[in-house]
C-alpha cells in the first residue's frame, strides 16, 4: 500500500474523505492492517498519536458543552417555574432579583464546576499570594453583578422583613404552645385547645395538631368528681420562728393548739401532692344562677388525681402576734409576686415566703398540676385590725372613745399613720392575689361566734365588714364562720340569720367539721365542713388525717408536748 496516501508527509492529519485510503483499508484481508502498520515510521506513529489525542479532547469538549447547555436549560426552567409560583402567590417581592442575582448565581455555580485554564492559573497564583498575605478581596466593577445594586438592596430588605416575620411567627407559636401546655397541666383542656386554635394556621404544624389530639384524648379519659367527695382543709397563720411562738408565755399554748409551723405545712403540701391531691375552687363545686339558686358544678380530673379545697383563717396579722415569730404582712415585690414581711429582732425587715399564700404560690410555680385551672385557696378575713397586715379599719383614723389599748399603743408608735395609704397597700395585695387564683371570704368583722350572737349584732358586724373590707377585696359571697361555729345545728339552714346573710349576698357557708366530707348543696346555698390541720389535730387525732398524711412524719419536734387540750 502507498503510505503517502495514509499519512501527510508534512506531518498533517490523514484525510478522512480519501476514498483511496478507505478502499485500501477495506481491501485488507479480515480488516487487518499489519502491513500498513509495519510501514509507519516512528515519527509517523507520534503524529498519529497526537491526532488521536486531539480528537479525544475535541469529543470531550463537545460533551462538556452539551452538558453545560442542558444544565443551564434545566436551571432556567426551574427558575422560571419557581418565580411564577412565587409571583402568583404574592411571595416574590422583587422580580428584578431573578434577572440579576438568580442567573448570576446559577452561572457562578456552573463555572465553579468547570473552571477554565486561566481560572486554574489564577487560582494557583492567588494561592501563592495568599501564602504571602498579598491578596485582597476583589471588587466588582460591573454594575450587572454589583451586590449593592438597587434590585439586590430591595431584595435583601424584603428578605430580611420576611425572615423577621417568620421569626415572629415562630415565637408566637412557641408562646401559644407554652400557654396551652400550662392550661393542660392544670386540667383545663378545653382552654388549651382553644388557645392553640387561636393560631389561624395551626393545622399546618404537626406539633400543634398533635397537642390538640393529646389534650382531647386526656380529657376523654378524665373522671368526674361529685362535690360530696371533696374534702376541705384549713390552717391559721403559719409559725416562722418556733422559739418565739412556743416561748412559754400566755399565748404559747394557743399557738401550739391551732397554729401550724412552716416546716409542717411544707411537708403536708408535698405529701398531698405526691398522693395526687389537686387544689380546686369552691366555685368549681357549685355555681350561683341568676335567680340566686345554686347548681352543681363539675370537676374533671385524670385517674389518680384527688380534688381538695384549701383555706386559711385570720390572714390579718393581728397586733397581739407582734414579736411572736409570725410574718407581719403580705406585700407585692418588684417582680409582682406575693411575699411576706417579717420583723427581725433588731427591727430590720426581711422579705420572703413566711406564710401560706406565698408558699403555695411558689409550690404551684414548680408544680402547676397541683392547681385545678389556676385555683388556689380561700383567705378568710376579719376587719377589726385591718386585713393582710395593713391597718385599714376606719377606727384607726376616727379613734373612738372605746378604741382598745392595743390600737392606741400602735398608733402612738406610728405617728405617720395614713389610712388611705394602708388601704391602698391592702388593695394592691388583694388584686395581685386574685390574679393568682386566690379567693376571699368573710370571717366576720369582729371574729364572732354566729351561733351565739343575736341577729342585731350579726347585722352590725356585717355592715362593718361591708364598709371596711369589701371595697378592698372586691366583695365576696363566701363566709367562713369563726370559732368553727355554724348558723344552726339543724340539718338545713333556715331562720332570720340565714335569710339576712343570704340577703347580703352570701351563697357559700363553711364551718369546722372533723369529718372527711361534709358537703350540702341546697337550692339557695352551698354548705361545707372544714378539717383543721394543726398541732391539736395532729397530736390528739392523727387518725383523722391519715388519708392526707402520716402525722408522725409531719409533727414538728420543736413543739412542746403535750399539746394543751381544748378547754
Amino acid at each position: 500500500m502507498n503510505n503517502d496516501k495514509r499519512i501527510n508527509r508534512e506531518g498533517g492529519l490523514p484525510d478522512p474523505h480519501s476514498a483511496e485510503e478507505d478502499n485500501g483499508l477495506a481491501m485488507h484481508p479480515e480488516g487487518k492492517d499489519e502491513e500498513a502498520e509495519a510501514t509507519f515510521t516512528e515519527e509517523e506513529e507520534q503524529i498519529l498519536a497526537r491526532w488521536r489525542e486531539r480528537r479525544k479532547k475535541a469529543a470531550k469538549k463537545r460533551r462538556r458543552r452539551l452538558f453545560f447547555n442542558i444544565l443551564l436549560t434545566v436551571i432556567l426552567v426551574i427558575a422560571v417555574f419557581a418565580g411564577g409560583i412565587l409571583y402568583v402567590t404574592g411571595h416574590f417581592p422583587d422580580m428584578s432579583r431573578v434577572k440579576l442575582s438568580g442567573v448570576r448565581n446559577a452561572w457562578e455555580r456552573i463555572v465553579s464546576i468547570f473552571p477554565s485554564g486561566n481560572e486554574k492559573k489564577d487560582s494557583q497564583e492567588n494561592s501563592e499570594k495568599e501564602a504571602d498575605g498579598e491578596t485582597e478581596t476583589p471588587v466588582s466593577v460591573n454594575p450587572f453583578w454589583d451586590e449593592t445594586s438597587t434590585a439586590d438592596t430591595h431584595y435583601a430588605q424584603a428578605t430580611g422583613k420576611k425572615l423577621e416575620k417568620e421569626k415572629e411567627e415562630r415565637q408566637k407559636r412557641t408562646k401559644i404552645l407554652k400557654k396551652a401546655k400550662r392550661q393542660a397541666e392544670q386540667y383545663d383542656y378545653d382552654a388549651a385547645i382553644k388557645t392553640i386554635k387561636s393560631y389561624e394556621k395551626y393545622q399546618l404544624y404537626d406539633n400543634m395538631t398533635a397537642a390538640v389530639a393529646e389534650y382531647r384524648e386526656t380529657k376523654a379519659n378524665c373522671v368526674s368528681w361529685p362535690a360530696e367527695k371533696v374534702t376541705h382543709i384549713f390552717y391559721h397563720t403559719l409559725v416562722k420562728d418556733t422559739d418565739k411562738a412556743f416561748d412559754g408565755d400566755y399565748k404559747a399554748g394557743d399557738y401550739n393548739q391551732v397554729m401550724t409551723t412552716i416546716d409542717e405545712f411544707n411537708k403536708i403540701t408535698q405529701i398531698m401532692y405526691d398522693k395526687g391531691y389537686v387544689m380546686v375552687s369552691i366555685y368549681d363545686l357549685a355555681s350561683v344562677n341568676k335567680d340566686g339558686t345554686m347548681s352543681a358544678g363539675e370537676i374533671l380530673l385524670p385517674p389518680g388525681k384527688i380534688p381538695f379545697i384549701l383555706s386559711q383563717d385570720d390572714v390579718c396579722y393581728y397586733h397581739y402576734m407582734d414579736g411572736d415569730g409570725f410574718a407581719s404582712k403580705l406585700i407585692v415585690d418588684e417582680d409582682g409576686k406575693i411575699r411576706n414581711e417579717y420583723v427581725e429582732d433588731d427591727g430590720s425587715i426581711s422579705v420572703g415566703d413566711y406564710d401560706m399564700v406565698p408558699l403555695i404560690d411558689r409550690f404551684v410555680e414548680e408544680h402547676p398540676d397541683f392547681s385545678y385551672r389556676g385555683a388556689k385557696g380561700i383567705v378568710a378575713l376579719t376587719g377589726y385590725n385591718g386585713i393582710l397586715g395593713y391597718r385599714t379599719d376606719i377606727s384607726y383614723q376616727e379613734q373612738p372613745d372605746d378604741l382598745d389599748e392595743v390600737k392606741v399603743k400602735w398608733l402612738e408608735e406610728h405617728p405617720d399613720f395614713d389610712l388611705e395609704e394602708e388601704r391602698a397597700g391592702a388593695k394592691e395585695v388583694a388584686e395581685a392575689m386574685k390574679k393568682e387564683g386566690w379567693l376571699f371570704a368573710s370571717h366576720t368583722w369582729g371574729h364572732l361566734n354566729v351561733g351565739e350572737i343575736s341577729l342585731e349584732r350579726l347585722q352590725a358586724d356585717t355592715k362593718k365588714f361591708k364598709k371596711n373590707v369589701d371595697p378592698l377585696i372586691g366583695g365576696t359571697d363566701i363566709i367562713i364562720f369563726a370559732f368553727g361555729a355554724d348558723l344552726t345545728q339543724m340539718e338545713d339552714y333556715s331562720g332570720e340569720k340565714f335569710e339576712y346573710l343570704k340577703g347580703c349576698g352570701y351563697n357559700y357557708y363553711c364551718n369546722v367539721d372533723s369529718s372527711k366530707y361534709f358537703v350540702q348543696l341546697r337550692d339557695r346555698y352551698f354548705r361545707m365542713g372544714r378539717r383543721n390541720l394543726d398541732g391539736y389535730r395532729m397530736y390528739y387525732n392523727p387518725g383523722l388525717v391519715e388519708d392526707l398524711f402520716d402525722a408522725s412524719e409531719v409533727f414538728d419536734k420543736s413543739r412542746p408536748t403535750p399539746v394543751p387540750p381544748m378547754q
